[in-house]
């Protein structure tokens, strides 16, 4: 694995307003990148399976096919002038296939490295970062010996399709070797050492068909049942920490020779170091602050990279805390959130408020520099407090 893919084929020709961008996937991400794009002029065309999505309720036309089927595919493209995605899980092959036709960005060699923890982690290495102590594996045996190695605890995970906490397992001592095995699917696997973290952040970059890049700043995150709960805008960290966070995430996008948007997601253990924990090469939770405390927000970015627009500094003109809406017991609280002076409600359209489902957010604003402690953070969020 050698530490740049290959640059992007094509000069930086801008595509003029009245283009449409395709957009494989039609979740949140792609609504709120949709909604972006019309305020820049620009049309989406959105490829999903599901017949009622976010992002096509908002977008100008819609495919509703596999992502993996070649007629369906070519149809897409024929009719869109650029095509980006918003998830990892869908196929490397089908974007393959549209990149013959028409420029997909980022491009699906970025995809492969972020849909494989195994290769996304040697790429990580590979340039020259830190990552928690990892270990492949393909068979029983070899979870006992790389646990065994790494020491007790630590996490066994899929090396594909896992995400909010999906495909992973805790070995808190021998005994749980064999059913995480037998549980954890599809395999090969890896076993990552536990980290000794104060915190978690990430860091959105974006970066345009000339290489130009702007880094939001460091944020942390909160999770509660493996997905995320808030961030907090900027993290609470040290200056030297936010500068080498920016820095870990502009040097793995000119790495990957990356047009468009990436998260990348970071521990900082207890001792000040920072590892790189996952990169998302796409809009991401951390960053839905972005729309209500930026200039232009992470969805604004995406758009102006993928289309070839120039980049505007990423800068905040407030201070933030997100929260995210989950599942029924969060929105059986939104006439309230709607009461509730100061917070900013985002909907995502979704019909239905299953368990574990993220079905909006809300943003509250702080004067930039006036981000409050716990106690400030908790009477903001009101009635989304915990």
């Amino acid at each position: 694995m050698t530490a740049t893919l290959p640059s992007p084929l094509g000069a930086p020709q801008p595509l003029p307003p009245g283009s449409t961008i395709g957009i494989v996937g039609g979740g949140q991400l792609g609504r709120m990148s949709a909604m972006a794009a019309a305020r820049l002029g620009y049309r989406c065309h959105i490829l999903t399976p599901e017949p009622d999505s976010p992002a096509a309720d908002v977008a100008a036309a819609a495919t509703i096919g596999p992502y993996d089927d070649p007629e369906t595919l070519c149809g897409f493209a024929d009719a869109v002038d650029v095509v980006t995605f918003e998830f990892e899980n869908v196929s490397a092959r089908g974007l393959d296939l549209l990149a013959a036709r028409k420029p997909v960005r980022p491009s699906p060699a970025i995809l492969r490295v972020s849909q494989d923890r195994a290769t996304e982690k040697s790429f990580v290495n590979a340039a020259g970062l830190a990552s928690a102590a990892w270990v492949p594996v393909n068979t029983r045996e070899d979870l006992f010996r790389a646990a065994t190695a790494l020491g007790f605890p630590c996490v066994a995970k899929t090396t594909r399709l896992g995400y909010d906490g999906r495909g992973q397992a805790v070995l808190h001592d021998e005994s749980d070797v064999g059913a995480a095995w037998e549980h954890l699917a599809p395999r090969p696997l890896i076993v990552e050492a536990f980290v000794d973290f104060a915190s978690e952040i990430s860091v959105i970059v974006a970066r345009g068909l000339s290489g130009d890049t702007a880094a939001f700043d460091a944020v942390e995150n909160r999770h509660r049942a493996h997905i995320l709960d808030v961030t907090l805008a900027p993290a609470r960290i040290t200056g030297s920490q936010a500068e080498e966070a920016q820095s870990i995430a502009s040097r793995l996008a000119a790495a990957l020779n990356l047009v468009g948007l990436m998260a990348v997601e970071m521990f900082i253990t207890a001792d000040g170091r920072l590892l790189v924990n996952e990169i998302a090469p796409r809009p991401h939770n951390s960053g839905h602050w972005t729309i209500d405390a930026c200039p232009a927000s992470q969805f604004e970015m995406h758009v102006r990279a993928v289309c070839g627009l120039p980049l505007p500094e990423a800068v905040r003109h407030a201070d933030a805390v997100m929260r995210n809406l989950v599942g029924p017991e969060d929105m059986a609280l939104w006439p309230d959130v709607l009461a509730a002076p100061g917070l900013i409600p985002h909907l995502y359209g979704k019909q239905e408020a299953r368990p574990g489902r993220k079905m909006g957010h809300v943003t509250r604003l702080f004067a930039r520099g006036g981000l409050p402690g716990e106690l400030g953070v908790q009477a903001a969020l009101g009635v989304l407090a915990r």
